[in-house]
């Protein structure tokens, strides 16, 4: 059996944990909405037709924001087609994902959902078919206190307290071909500044996002981050990355080291900002919003197939079923969203129902937690106080992506005597044995020790199987006189959580 040692020590910490590492995404998408998180009729919905069986998933995956309502959806949006009275609402053509939208769910229902899931929304404008009047006038109909046109009209429909929506994206993904309004990087910075600065003439205190690169393998990646902050930098206070990951290949190993190009990406991302700002000479510093991360098997996804004329309400798109390789995935990409809190200010898994998502629903039907479920629920519920920087010896496990990586992946959380440990073993047939130097962490106990592993790393849940892929608890766990061992199998995500009797 390999062996592999981690050293941690609370003096070296990298930067508090965000609760916001922890949200997710809802777009007007498949049905990620419709008989996702709304379906009247359900035998668990509400009086707002809001699954509950749902809401309770939600609340126990951990979730601390969602992002709203796009995503690709987003660039051809009218968000007053979703507010007022439901049978006075339109039908639209969606053109992002080729379906009809109903607009029988819009803003005031997910804010209305937001509280019932206790989440904070982060909303998303449309700076792809419209532009500053239409953001300024979203605005004034969420967060307006009263006595306009549009704050009386929210008020109208049923909502006099405004919404005090504060983190708000300024357009999604404007780089990439495939999206309606698509922009050069001066184009684009230049609305989403003026935008901006728009925007806080009504609230200077609000949050914003500006659009970095659909992904790190866009041709104009780099070059898109730099001209975009060249028009906005002192407007805005975040920059987005998106990522998805998928064993397309047939190459699982470089699949398990998905997060070593998710630490690139981020330090990347870090690096252009941070010299975009000296070049200003600008006293701000600019954090990234991880704001679509996930796996995604994009060569079996099914977007936009079927006849050109068939125009269909919540279609079915892209409802992966994840397996356990694909959870040790998530829980990885989790451990360099966490290591990198001193910069990524906001993460958003993308998406939570049906559509590459942790929960599966059935319309009328069951609701269910996929592998990938787990470790982000359990992460979200330890993680908490600082994170810690984790010096890792481990043995490497060679990639056709990445050339030779680490077969162990760690980071660690430390808040008040209470330690968490995070890890993976990327090795696709070989456990290892870990010994942890705690330090000073001055832990004495193990409260939990779980693990997602399986004989079957491809084994997955179902509606029939809902619990088929687990975590487990991990026996082999030992703490004496400050060290601690564990197990790890291969393919396998593991979290410790100690503390100070």
């Amino acid at each position: 059996m390999l062996s592999a040692s981690l050293s941690i020590d609370p003096s070296f910490t990298v930067a508090p944990v965000s609760r916001r590492t922890f949200g997710t995404f809802v777009e007007h998408m498949g049905r990620c909405v419709y008989t996702g998180i709304y379906e009247p009729g359900h035998p668990t919905a509400d009086e707002d037709g809001f699954r509950k069986d749902v809401l309770e998933l939600t609340r126990e995956l951990g979730v601390s924001l969602v992002r709203y309502p796009g995503g690709n959806f987003v660039s051809g949006y009218r968000w007053e087609d979703g507010v007022g009275p439901q049978a006075d609402r339109p039908r639209r053509l969606e053109l992002a994902w080729h379906s009809i939208e109903t607009n029988q769910f819009g803003l005031d229902e997910f804010i209305r959902w937001c509280a019932k899931a206790g989440v904070e929304p982060m909303m998303a404008i449309n700076l792809g078919t419209r532009g500053v009047q239409e953001a300024l006038d979203l605005q004034e109909y969420a967060n307006h206190p009263g006595g306009t046109a549009l704050s009386d009209l929210r008020a109208e429909h049923g909502t006099a307290s405004p919404y005090g929506i504060k983190l708000w994206c300024l357009g999604n993904e404007l780089d990439g071909p495939w999206q309606i309004g698509h922009k050069t990087a001066t184009e684009y910075g230049r609305i989403a500044a003026e935008t901006a600065r728009a925007m806080r003439m009504v609230e200077p205190d609000l949050e914003l996002v500006a659009c970095g690169s659909s992904g790190s393998g866009m041709k104009t990646f780099g070059t898109w981050e730099r001209e975009v902050l060249q028009e906005c930098y002192e407007l805005v206070d975040h920059i987005s990355c998106h990522a998805y990951y998928g064993d397309d290949d047939n190459d699982p190993a470089s699949f398990l080291a998905s997060a070593v190009d998710m630490d690139r990406f981020i330090d990347a991302v870090v690096a252009s900002a941070d010299h975009v700002g000296a070049e200003l000479k600008s006293d701000r510093r600019i954090d990234i919003s991880f704001d679509e991360w996930n796996v995604w098997y994009k060569d079996r996804s099914r977007l936009t197939d079927g006849p050109a004329d068939a125009w269909e309400v919540a279609p079915r798109r892209i409802e992966d079923e994840y397996n356990l390789t694909d959870a040790v995935v998530v829980g990885n990409l989790l451990i360099s969203l966490l290591r990198h809190s001193d910069r990524v200010a906001v993460a958003c898994l993308a998406q939570l129902a049906n559509v590459i998502a942790p929960i599966m629903t059935e319309p009328d039907g069951p609701a269910w937690r996929q592998p990938t479920f787990h470790p982000f629920a359990i992460t979200s519920r330890l993680a908490a106080g600082q994170v810690l920087r984790v010096e890792t010896s481990s043995p490497t496990v060679p990639t056709e992506k990445f050339g030779d990586v680490p077969a162990v992946d760690a980071v660690a959380t430390y808040d008040e005597g209470k330690l968490a440990v995070f890890l993976v073993n990327r090795s696709l047939d070989t456990p290892i044995t870990v010994t942890v130097d705690l330090g000073r962490a001055g832990v004495t106990s193990v409260r939990e020790a779980l693990t997602m592993a399986d004989d079957d790393r491809l084994a997955v849940n179902s509606a029939a199987q809902p619990d088929r892929v687990v975590p487990q608890a991990n026996d082999t766990v030992k703490l004496e006189d400050g060290q601690l061992t564990v197990t790890l199998p291969a393919v396998s995500w593991t979290a410790l959580s100690l503390s100070a009797d």
